[in-house]
């Protein structure tokens, strides 16, 4: 996983943003049915295989190991209905989210590849159920985690990002800041020049 990676509402916003020098991206495709949510997948998967970008697919588990994607993420909800032992025998790897220490033993016991916390801030896109979590909770995610990387999510601009790493963080997830910005490739190029700096 990169230090940065959006997570893109459709392949379309893949397409657009991935040539602008993207490492690591997610769909969250929400409401599409099955095949819809397949041609957009692959779509997404060869945009990203093309130009050398990890890609992660939210949530259409089986699509994603039909499509031999290599990263699958999932909730809490989408995380008790999937079959873990197929998506491992599969070879792909996995995230999930977590919002209280309660979901953060589920996650665990999962055996994922990384675990996402979040909303660290305040969250305008999505109605949370969950208070924003804060910098303290992200040091205490990662004691309980040890090496499993950890991202976090929630509320998170390029001047918020220095302190989530300093906090434990090994990469930030954002849709947000981006989306509702008057100019969303330039956003992503703020943010590509700020990863470059944190990657030396």
């Amino acid at each position: 996983l990169d230090v940065f990676y959006p997570i893109f509402p459709d392949s379309d916003w893949v397409a657009r943003m991935v040539p602008l020098g993207l490492r690591t991206v997610q769909l969250r495709l929400k409401g599409a049915d099955d095949s819809e949510a397949r041609r957009q997948i692959a779509h997404a998967r060869d945009v990203c295989a093309a130009h050398g970008c990890q890609f992660i697919v939210n949530d259409y588990w089986q699509a994603a190991i039909d499509l031999q994607c290599d990263y699958i993420h999932l909730g809490q909800e989408d995380l008790a209905a999937a079959d873990i032992a197929a998506i491992k025998s599969a070879g792909a790897r996995l995230g999930v989210s977590t919002h209280s220490e309660e979901e953060l033993e589920i996650a665990l016991a999962a055996e994922p590849d990384y675990v996402a916390l979040g909303p660290i801030w305040e969250t305008k896109l999505k109605v949370m159920k969950w208070a924003p979590q804060g910098l303290d909770r992200i040091g205490r995610w990662k004691t309980r985690m040890g090496a499993l990387p950890l991202v976090a999510i929630g509320g998170i601009t390029p001047e918020r990002a220095p302190s989530v790493l300093a906090a434990g963080a090994q990469s930030v997830a954002v849709i947000t800041d981006f989306v509702t910005a008057d100019d969303p490739a330039a956003r992503i190029s703020t943010w590509l020049a700020w990863a470059s700096g944190v990657r030396g």
